[in-house]
């Protein structure tokens, strides 16, 4: 595993963590109303997450 890729897996992990450590009502809350919401839809915008991401990537390096 390359030291940036790494670096990138860290960040992911400062990220969720401060919103847990900021606003964990929050964060339950959207946790339930994601309950609601169909697998198929959840697939779409996870998709959807990942094309961005790959996009965005590709953009800064």
């Amino acid at each position: 595993m390359s030291s940036t890729l790494a670096a990138a897996l860290c960040l992911v992990l400062v990220f969720e963590g401060m919103f847990l450590f900021v606003s964990p009502g929050m964060w339950k809350r959207m946790a339930e109303q994601m309950q609601q919401i169909d697998q198929r839809t959840l697939r779409m915008i996870g998709g959807g997450m990942v094309v961005v991401g790959l996009i965005m990537l590709r953009i800064v390096h």
